[in-house]
């Protein structure tokens, strides 16, 4: 899935979309060949998602399932 799809996919949802990581940085997706973003997720403990577990989780937002135990919608 393109960066734009699933960005648009998001929105969709009501989830705002960051271009930057910060403290307030719910979740992270990392794909391979990911960089300084992902270091700097690493460094201030915000959840990283490969892009499988970034699929799982869109589903069942789009199905409904509203949000998680981290109260990430």
């Amino acid at each position: 899935m393109s960066r734009d799809v699933a960005t648009q996919r998001l929105e969709a949802l009501g989830v705002r979309v960051a271009g930057s990581v910060s403290s307030k940085t719910a979740m992270l997706v990392a794909g391979e060949a990911a960089g300084s973003k992902l270091e700097k997720a690493l460094q201030l403990g915000v959840p990283v998602l490969d892009e499988t577990a970034f699929l799982a989780r869109l589903a069942a937002w789009e199905a409904g399932e509203g949000a998680d135990a981290e109260g990430e919608a």
